[in-house]
């Protein structure tokens, strides 16, 4: 201890995780690599990391033990697989990746290295959802026995200055936010079995609004709504809906209905918030939960305390495999017409212990 921690990509979401990573006496960022090397060197600068530059200084060094892929969506298996030939273990942001044979053969050939491959998000692990996954485990709604989930928005376009990757192959809302929702709702409860998926586009073409490229016009091809029905192994079924089309901004809606009560969930997108539980029709309990630390970075503590262990890391490559399939699914059902039998699966994941923290070294 503490374990070398080297970041891929210093884009905008790498000051979340070097904010944390570096608070966290488990780990320490020895490294940070992009392919801008002077955002590597600010990020550096900024964060009091000694070494930066191209890829060299993440893969071939041996003081880096895990590697933090935060890079486009469209090169985080090419990214992962690297670190996994060098030896690293790896944390990747979400989604594991675009394609199911290549996310598969990822994991398989991390195995086959006993290397560990984890994934966003790590929000589901925060106290706030961990909360929420505790009171459904419990038994205080019952049997659980359906979810919910809802995001909507008019869509980055909106705010975002460089949002096209938002709208192509990798993003829309069911691969960029419905992570979040989808990994919450298989923790809760349990891997889906099948999918029914309507939707599509509202828009082929759509217009940056801010920023020093606004008024510049860009292609959308990926679904930007989402009407989605899963059905779980358990017997639960699920209900979502995604969307970049709404003219409302709706987000963090996120329940579990039990055959007693129904339990109200943070925004799964967040580390904290409150957990209410519903019993005919009334408010029968409000838990209000502190992030206390937590943030973008703690898959990457829980990975390392579960490798110390000999465990499996709560946030590890067979969920995210299996929250990748299912958004493929979304996609295929939207384009046939018809339900997509979801084949993967994920073992149970048990809520951490309360009171975990990433603050406190062990």
């Amino acid at each position: 201890m503490p374990v070398g921690v080297g970041l891929v990509g210093a884009g905008n979401i790498s000051t979340q995780y070097l904010t944390n990573l570096t608070s966290y006496p488990e780990v320490e960022v020895v490294a940070i690599d992009d392919l801008v090397l002077d955002r590597a060197r600010d990020q550096a600068a900024a964060f009091g990391v000694a070494t930066w530059g191209g890829a060299e200084v993440v893969f071939d060094n041996p003081a880096v033990e895990v590697v933090v892929n935060i890079t486009p969506p469209e090169v985080h298996l090419d990214v992962s697989l690297q670190a996994i030939r060098a030896g690293k273990h790896v944390w990747s942001e979400k989604p594991l990746g675009l394609d199911r044979v290549a996310a598969r053969a990822l994991l398989d050939e991390a195995a086959s290295r006993n290397l560990a491959v984890c994934c966003a998000p790590d929000t589901v692990l925060g106290p706030g959802m961990q909360a929420a996954l505790r009171a459904v485990h419990d038994g205080s709604i019952g049997r659980p026995v359906a979810g919910l989930a809802i995001m909507q928005s008019p869509g980055p376009d909106l705010w975002h200055p460089d949002p096209e990757f938002l709208f192509q192959d990798g993003g829309g809302p069911v691969l960029d936010i419905g992570p979040y929702y989808f990994t919450s709702l298989v923790l809760g409860l349990g891997p889906v079995t099948s999918v029914s998926a309507a939707g599509g586009r509202a828009r082929d073409v759509r217009t940056i609004m801010a920023g020093p490229r606004a008024g510049t016009d860009f292609d959308v091809t990926v679904p930007t709504t989402a009407n989605v029905l899963l059905r779980h192994a358990s017997g639960a079924s699920s209900v979502c809906l995604y969307s970049f089309d709404s003219g409302q901004a709706r987000a963090g809606v996120l329940e579990f209905q039990g055959t007693t009560g129904t339990i109200v969930a943070p925004d799964p997108n967040c580390f904290d918030g409150t957990v209410r539980t519903h019993v005919g029709g009334e408010v029968t309990g409000e838990v209000e939960v502190a992030a206390a630390g937590n943030g973008r970075g703690i898959g990457v503590v829980d990975l390392v305390r579960s490798l110390a262990d000999g465990a499996t890391p709560r946030a590890g490559g067979e969920l995210a495999y299996h929250v990748l399939d299912v958004m493929l699914a979304v996609q295929e059902s939207i384009a046939s017409g018809r339900p997509v039998e979801v084949t993967s699966s994920v073992p149970d994941v048990a809520p951490l212990p309360e009171g975990w923290s990433p603050l406190a070294p062990r």
